[in-house]
């Protein structure tokens, strides 16, 4: 009999029943689902669940789920399996006998057949306790385990199955795992088991960032990925800088795999991500397992499906619905599929509209913040006619900039809109008089500053603000005021944050003439206004989240202001 082929790949989950919907082979049709996938299942045990706990379990018979898992696999092309829950020893020997038996008959080699296999090794409960019978968890480490591309326990299930290896060197030395340290020991010692890679799960286990960084200090080939810490991308220390990472506590996730081109090595790769304080958190294993197994599916390599799947399980909790049940509810499988256009301010990310601005147009973005004429003026080998050209028409472009905020203020309907863009202006007029007191320092009296004639840039961007503000609304009007603000903040910080020591960094303030310009915009002045800017904009797309359509009409006057500001360094250059 030829096999159904699908147009979505076909995912295989071995697992219990939840009748609450958050976890077992619910939460994993959910899951691959969420990933385009299609979902396939053979029930292990029926579960009275719900969000308090576990009321009562019926095993399913083992000659039936043997015949689950056959019947599925001699009629869909299955492009990747999950095995969670198993009930006892004789329930985990069907499953793996069909595996072996279907696979044994299509390849001498059943490891070498068999499509990429997650084994979630379900056999501790949250509380602690074992739900396996002590030789249903023999029958995984030995059967099951060197089937697997990957195997994904947690803290106590590693501790459970390194006690059951008596020859264990380690065994002894690391009864329970309490560091990160440890973690990566542990994760190491389980790959003796025969899968081609483990992902310990780091939920039950507190790291700090102070732990990764001496962690990643100690071990140089160690691979970390950051998904979710602020800054996560270039050019953004005006968004590093406001937050407040002080004490912040993380999650952190350790995928050891063996290399294909050398099974005696491993690469150990760091997946850290927020601690977030949620209850809505039932069912993130399954989840977590079943996004592994459907990014397989789809074709990723090992290291991308984690990475997508620990940020899809994060995501998840995240956007949860806390008020499902009584107890701890489940995830937000669905989450990716929403219509919503900006990710919701949290703590770890209070700037998400900012951040999605600045990654969407991070090449224009990046040749603003390190145009050569910042990394001129940070070394202090900008000629000198340069800065003053520069200068003397960005004090002719802020009188566009105040009149832009005035606009704002008057377009705004609530005090704290006033009071902010009111602050702007105020902001400027002092940085009017910096532009005056350069300009007195390089031999131009404020007459000669006043009498500037306008360079072509100057008149373009300039009349460019006041015609978002006459036509555009208060968001579009604020859209083009942000690329200047936030850009000579980023600029400001990121000079001071390459200040020549003893690390290597090349910006020059000793001797530098154009050192306390960089102090400016790098000091506490203009950064509080970058810090009201940022609140602002963020405050009003969270009260009025944007369509689609029209964040794409406020993201083209972002970006065109930062083609502009571009423009400006250009200009100041070529002396135009």
């Amino acid at each position: 009999m030829s096999k159904l082929s699908t147009t979505q790949p076909a995912i295989l989950t071995i697992a219990g029943s939840d009748s609450g919907g958050g976890a077992g082979i619910q939460a994993d049709l959910k899951t691959f689902a969420a990933h385009g996938c299609y979902g396939t299942s053979a029930i292990t045990a029926l579960t009275a669940q719900n969000t308090i706990g576990v009321q009562d379990v019926l095993p399913t018979p083992s000659d039936f789920l043997q015949k689950q898992v056959t019947s599925v696999l001699s009629d869909i092309d299955i492009k990747a399996i999950k095995t969670g829950m198993f009930f006892d020893a004789s329930n985990t020997q069907a499953a793996i006998t069909a595996l072996k038996s279907h696979y044994s008959t299509n390849s001498s080699d059943v490891t070498g057949s068999i499509p990429p296999l997650v084994c979630d090794p379900v056999c501790v409960s949250t509380s602690g306790h074992t739900l396996l019978e002590p030789n249903a968890i023999d029958y995984i480490i030995e059967w099951l385990f060197p089937l697997a591309t990957l195997i994904t326990p947690n803290k106590a299930e590693a501790e459970l199955i390194l006690s059951r290896r008596k020859s264990a060197a380690t065994t002894e030395a690391l009864r329970s795992i309490d560091t990160l340290e440890d973690m990566l020991l542990v994760a190491e010692e389980l790959l003796c088991y025969g899968s081609k890679a483990v992902l310990l799960k780091g939920g039950h286990l507190t790291v700090l960032p102070e732990d990764v960084r001496d962690v990643a200090a100690n071990h140089p080939t160690l691979q970390v990925v950051r998904d979710g810490i602020m800054p996560n991308g270039e050019n953004m220390e005006i968004l590093q800088a406001n937050l407040n990472s002080a004490g912040m506590q993380l999650v952190v996730d350790v995928l050891c795999e063996l290399r294909d081109d050398d099974r005696q090595k491993q690469t150990t790769t760091l997946f850290c991500h927020p601690r977030l304080e949620s209850t809505s958190t039932h069912g993130t294993g399954c989840t977590l397992s079943a996004a592994i197994a459907a990014e397989l599916g789809l074709g990723s390599n090992l290291t991308n499906a984690v990475r997508r799947a620990v940020q899809y399980t994060y995501l998840g909790i995240e956007t949860a619905d806390s008020a499902i049940g009584h107890g701890h509810g489940p995830l937000n499988h669905f989450h990716s599929m929403g219509e919503t256009v900006i990710p919701k301010i949290t703590p770890t990310n209070p700037y998400p509209f900012t951040s999605l601005l600045i990654h969407r147009s991070a090449h224009v973005w990046k040749a603003y913040v390190e145009h050569e004429f910042v990394k001129l003026l940070g070394r202090g080998t900008l000629p000198s006619e340069n800065f003053i050209h520069f200068i003397r028409q960005d004090y002719l472009y802020l009188k566009y900039y105040a009149r832009a905020y005035a606009l704002l203020s008057a377009k705004s309907n609530s005090f704290p809109a006033i009071d902010s863009a009111t602050q702007i202006v105020v902001s400027v007029l002092q940085e009017v008089n910096t532009h005056k007191k350069f300009c007195a320092s390089f031999g131009i009296t404020e007459d000669q500053l006043a009498r500037t004639k306008e360079s072509p840039a100057t008149a373009a961007y300039g009349g460019y603000l006041i015609d978002v503000g006459l036509r555009g609304d208060t968001t579009l009007l604020l859209m083009a005021l942000l690329a200047c603000l936030l850009g000579y903040g980023e600029v400001g910080l990121w000079l001071k944050k390459n200040v020549k020591t003893g690390d290597g960094g090349w910006v020059i303030m000793q001797n530098n003439p154009y050192f306390q310009w960089i102090e400016d915009y790098a000091g506490e002045r203009f950064q509080r206004a970058v810090r009201i800017g940022l609140e602002t904009i963020e405050a009003h797309t969270a009260a009025d989240p944007p369509s689609p359509n029209r964040f794409k009409e406020w993201y083209a006057v972002w970006e065109r202001c930062t083609e502009l500001e571009k423009g400006f360094w250009d200009m100041a250059m070529n002396l135009s």
